[in-house]
């Protein structure tokens, strides 16, 4: 057995760490976390100074076991897990379930994955830092006790269709989406003409001033009479976004070059990448969600192509400035080059600056030279130009502003361009933009001299209004969360996809909008628990963690404040009204009866009447994409029309109705959702067309009983099971032995009932099924080893 063994926390690092070293030297993975809080239970004492209960997650017992054994046999163990908090506690809860003794357990920390920094690394180790471990443990506890203390409320007080979840980042981040939308619904723009002129040499100069004020052309009529002086009238030209009004001239008129105002600027390239800059740039230059990033990023690292890539400093190391200077110097020439280097100050808060930027590990050499392809190579490629860029000399732009005026007429008009005089960085990199409208086309000038008359050509107006607030997407999402200190870019890729997958937002081509469900949790938590969804007491959380890790506060003090302040909100909201956002839309044309919207059990619905000793109301559900906030009556009239009945095929009634998964026709228990590219909608389809679609679907035949959109419940060998996508549901015994009791509503329940179990809300069954939870003891785990025969034995024939 080797003398030395090395703990990482994946596969993929220790493959490529152990080519670094020593035939005496072992690297052994303990895949990512082996202990965590106990899941059934909020595992966590608080009466007893917040005291923790960990256990070790059974699908990694085999591997603490396997652990175990090297950790014997060798004679110095390093924990070589990433230089954060998160990887600090990884390695203190490698050396509770290993048995080392953290004080004396040797603990090598780098950045990047090359033979030379694990080299060093090992050179010189240290021991954990126990400060970093008891932040990131107050902030799991602490984000365990907010989930545990406030989801069930939401359960209770919120009708749902998926088991709702409360967090103090992902709350503030669905308020932030919530808090856009409503900016974005009571804003009113406002109108206002922008005046043109086409002169000789195809100088396009707009109007500035009139009689030394700005211009105050509000409405078409003033953009008429203002026309009116140099044409005989002015014809109207629409556009998809404004009008355009387009002057016949009466003569030309001339405009003397008054002012040549002439500057030169530098533009500074960007820093080098630090999480929340690669997660932003990746999305705006590549439409790369915030996950998809990190994951690619994750491997990169792994593989030693970049260092490590979850860091807020901006500063690259002496050896990496170096290498670009020498690159940029070969490739460029050396006025491209910085001959000190450029250093970069980080403004992020708590900033570890000992850390580097996100940066290549062989900056030397080119993307292209790298075996790498796709989407991990367009990320790499990225990282690559910006390090290098950041190293390289400004770009120098030379800004001309012409101002010119109308003979007789107390007016200026101006028109601006821009020569880049040494491109600088911009040979290599240009930094993206998160407003399309932001960045217009270069304009280039003709060299005119002061005083000289050009001649109009023509005169137009265009129309413009104020714009609302644009909508969030992943990428300004993370540059808000950062610029407000909530939550930390580590976690912003988990926090993104989670208010997605509970329903709270979706994503329209790349913008976020909050569904119905997110105003209403919003509204309540508001309501409720204002503190812990306000923005700065949620960025103030995490300066006392920073503190934590710091060694400035005590952590368990820290969470009796905070507990004091958040379980009498707790106790409060429990007693609260249930919500439903309930919005009366007006009366029934026919009826009289009032219809209103609202969130109910099986999610936004439309209600039409009220409940009486005689009658019950009637209900129609509010497809995705139509907002509750918005929603019209006369669209909830034509979708309480749903379902329709379009005839019968072998006495079986055909409908037509929408659902959640959109517009659907269905004959007994087959759902065929309707094309969103058909020749037909919902409300028109016909008999035939429903049963070509149905008939397209039954061709599938083989085992299938019924279908219910994207679930089948199929016969199996030991009787009828639900499938969903990869996932095989069992069903309960009353179904099993008559799946004719099944439908839509129940089936659904029993999925997400099964899906929602555990913390990752999404589960595996049958022989691919998680081990249950259990405790570390010896003792326990023999108490629960004989409940348990048939997952053992499974268990073993994977």
């Amino acid at each position: 057995m080797s003398k030395n063994l090395v703990i990482v926390e994946s596969p993929a690092k220790a493959k490529t760490i152990e080519k670094y070293l020593w035939a005496d030297y072992t690297v052994k993975a303990s895949v990512g976390h082996i202990r965590d809080l106990e899941k059934k239970k909020m595992g966590i004492d608080i009466e007893n100074g917040f005291t923790p209960t960990y256990i070790i997650d059974e699908d990694k017992k085999t591997v603490v076991s396997g652990l175990k054994k090297l950790v014997k046999s060798a004679e110095t163990v390093y924990i070589a897990t990433d230089e954060d908090r998160e990887g600090e506690a990884i390695g203190w809860h490698l050396c509770e379930a290993l048995d080392l003794d953290p004080k004396t357990t040797k603990r090598v920390t780098y950045t990047e994955i090359t033979k030379k920094a694990i080299e060093a690394a090992l050179a010189k180790p240290r021991t954990l830092d126990m400060d970093l471990v008891y932040a990131q443990q107050a902030r799991r506890i602490l984000d365990r006790i907010v989930g545990f203390e406030v989801s069930p409320i939401l359960w209770r007080k919120v009708p749902s269709t998926t088991t709702l979840s409360a967090g103090r980042v992902q709350s503030v981040a669905v308020r932030l989406i919530v808090d856009r939308e409503k900016e974005i619904e009571a804003f009113v723009p406002t109108e206002s003409w922008k005046m043109r002129v086409k002169l000789d040499k195809n100088v396009i100069a707009e109007l500035t001033k009139v009689a030394g004020k700005a211009p105050n052309i509000k409405t078409q009529q003033d953009a008429e009479t203002f026309l009116g002086q140099f044409g005989n009238g002015a014809e109207v030209k629409p556009g998809e976004k404004e009008k355009t009004l387009v002057a016949s001239l009466k003569q030309k008129y001339g405009f003397t070059l008054e002012e040549v105002d002439t500057n030169e600027t530098f533009r500074m390239p960007g820093a080098p990448f630090t999480t929340s800059t690669l997660q932003q740039e990746a999305s705006r230059k590549m439409g790369f969600g915030v996950k998809k990033t990190m994951t690619i990023a994750q491997n990169l690292y792994q593989n030693g192509h970049i260092s490590y890539m979850r860091t807020d400093s901006v500063n690259l190391s002496a050896e990496a400035i170096t290498a670009c200077q020498s690159y940029i110097n070969s490739s460029y020439g050396a006025n491209y080059s910085m001959k000190e280097g450029r250093k970069f100050a980080t403004k992020t808060a708590n900033a570890q600056e000992a850390h580097e930027a996100i940066r290549p590990t062989h900056i030397e050499q080119d993307p292209s030279t790298i075996r790498l392809d796709g989407d991990d190579l367009r990320l790499y490629k990225l990282i690559w130009e910006r390090t290098v860029a950041s190293q390289m000399q400004a770009a120098k732009i030379q800004t001309t502003t012409y101002t010119f005026v109308p003979k007789n007429i107390d007016q200026k008009w101006q028109t601006k361009g821009q020569v880049i005089l040494f491109d600088g960085f911009l040979k290599l990199y240009e930094e993206g933009t998160d407003d399309e409208e932001e960045k217009e086309g270069e304009v280039t000038l003709p060299m005119i001299a002061k005083w000289t008359e050009l001649d109009s050509q023509l005169f137009t107006g265009t129309q413009t209004f104020t714009r609302a607030p644009g909508r969030y997407t992943e990428a300004t999402l993370v540059k808000k969360l950062e610029s407000e200190g909530i939550g930390r870019p580590s976690t912003y890729a988990s926090t993104i996809s989670t208010i997605q997958d509970r329903g709270y937002v979706e994503k329209r081509q790349k913008y976020l909008f909050p569904t119905s469900l997110a105003r209403i949790v919003t509204e309540f938590l508001e309501k409720n628990f204002a503190q812990m969804i306000d923005y700065k007491f949620t960025a103030n959380v995490e300066e006392e963690f920073d503190k934590i890790s710091r060694g400035e506060e005590q952590w368990q003090k820290m969470l009796k404040t905070f507990y004091a302040g958040f379980h009498p909100q707790v106790e409060s909201a429990g007693g609260s009204e249930r919500v439903t956002g309930e919005r009366i839309l007006g009366k029934h044309p026919k009826t009289g009866e009032q219809v209103s919207v609202r969130m109910g059990r099986f999610g936004p619905c439309i209600q039409i009447g009220e409940k009486t000793e005689d009658k019950k109301p009637t209900f129609a559900s509010i497809p995705a994409g139509v907002d509750m906030e918005t929603i019209t009556l006369e669209q909830a009239l034509e979708l309480s029309a749903l379902p329709r009945i379009l005839g019968q095929k072998d006495g079986q009634d055909v409908k037509a109705a929408i659902g959640k998964f959109g517009p659907y026709v269905v004959i007994e228990k087959t759902y065929v959702s309707i094309p969103a590219d058909a020749a037909f909608t919902v409300y028109n389809v016909t008999l035939e067309q429903a049963l070509e679609l149905i008939a397209a679907k039954q061709s599938g035949g083989g085992n299938i009983i019924a279908e219910y959109w994207d679930i089948q419940v199929l016969r199996g060998k030991f009787g009828p099971y639900l499938k969903q996508g990869k996932d095989n549901i069992p069903l309960p015994k009353k179904y099993k032995d008559d799946p004719s009791l099944l439908d839509e509503v129940i089936v659904n329940e029993i999925v997400e009932k099964k899906l929602a179990e555990g913390d990752t809300g999404k589960k595996k069954f049958g022989r691919f099924a998680k081990k249950a939870d259990s405790t570390t003891s010896t003792e326990s785990a023999k108490k629960e080893a004989p409940k348990k025969p048939a997952k053992k034995k499974t268990t073993k024939k994977k």
